[in-house]
Order: structure tokens, then C-alpha cells, then sequence
């Protein structure tokens, strides 16, 4: 399948591969001191173009990446979430961000559902985890929502790995149990 044939949709959201298209509005979300609190800080422009490429380049090389979150009534960019694996990475994961103003509407839950289904239905995956900051206190109700449970702390690679988070995480086999709660 081609990369650029792929795009999931749910009831409000489309998912699909980030494109230069997205890089102002990724850009202010990485601006955002809130938002980049718990995932890696605050970013330039020129730091946000170059992580923009290289999440677009992670579909290319490896065939999956995060997805752009976007609002099928509106076509508005608010956020990433989706597969990644970059090397060295702890396990295979699915991580989101929203922008802020977008938070707390359940866009990462409807999204996260989206991306797991695809981790483990398209991309085959038998463990998926979500490495997450002990005081990221709404992405952890996120991965409890999921069926996600704390399998403790976890190493992520240079640059990041004097960041201190926790393997969320669940099976396959957990996974295609919980996700009966969504359908």
C-alpha cells in the first residue's frame, strides 16, 4: 500500500501521515510549553521542521509512523498519535499529543483506539506500549481507558534518556479483549 493511501477515519477524525501541509500548525504545538511539558520540551521552528521530517520520513523508511490528527468537519490539524518505533526505542508504541484546545474531548481516545486496532490488525504488533512521564496525569487515564497497565519504569534512547517514564503497556491478545469495550 502506498503511503500516501493510508488514512483512517473515525467518527470525528481522520488519521494519516503527516505532510509539510501540517508544519504551522505542528510547529505552534510544539511551541506550546504545556503540550511539550511531558514529551521532550518546547521546539524552534527549525527543530519542529526537522522532527516534522523525520516522522514523515519514519513512514517512508519503516513503513508506519504517528498519524496527523485531523477534524473531518473542519480539515483542522490537533495533534499526532499512531505507531512509532524509532531505534532503540523501548518496545513498540503508540503515543499521542494533542494541541491544546483540543484536549479533553476525547479526540485521543476515539484516535488511540484507531491506532491500536491498526498497531496489532495492519501492522501485526503482539505488544504495544506507551512510554509515559509519572506526572502526565491525563496521558496515564488515557492508557488505563485503554486497558494499559504500568509495567514499570523504562529507558528511552539518547537524546532522551535522562527522561524518566513508565512502560504503559498490553498484549495483543489484551488488547484485541479490551478494544470489545469501543466497538
Amino acid at each position: 500500500m502506498r503511503i500516501d493511501d493510508i488514512r483512517l477515519e473515525t467518527e470525528r477524525l481522520i488519521l494519516r501521515p503527516p505532510s509539510a501541509d501540517d508544519f504551522e500548525d505542528w510547529a505552534a504545538f510544539q511551541a506550546d510549553e504545556d503540550t511539550m511539558a511531558h514529551i521532550g520540551g518546547t521546539k524552534s521552528r527549525a527543530e519542529s521542521w526537522r522532527s516534522l521530517c523525520a516522522m514523515v520520513g519514519a513512514w517512508h523508511v519503516g513503513g508506519f509512523g504517528m498519524f496527523s490528527l485531523i477534524l473531518k468537519d473542519s480539515g483542522q490539524w490537533i495533534g499526532r498519535i499512531g505507531p512509532w518505533h524509532p531505534e532503540g526505542w523501548p518496545g513498540t508504541e503508540v503515543g499521542w499529543a494533542v494541541a491544546p484546545g483540543y484536549a479533553g474531548k476525547g479526540y485521543a481516545l476515539e484516535a488511540a483506539v484507531a491506532s491500536m486496532n491498526y498497531a496489532v490488525d495492519v501492522l501485526e504488533w503482539d505488544d504495544i506500549c506507551h512510554t509515559i512521564h509519572p506526572a502526565n496525569s491525563a496521558s496515564i487515564r488515557l492508557a488505563e481507558r485503554l486497558g494499559a497497565s504500568n509495567r514499570g519504569p523504562t529507558q528511552l534512547p539518547a537524546p532522551f534518556q535522562d527522561a524518566r517514564v513508565d512502560d504503559w503497556g498490553q498484549s495483543r491478545e489484551q488488547w484485541q479483549q479490551n478494544r470489545k469495550q469501543f466497538q
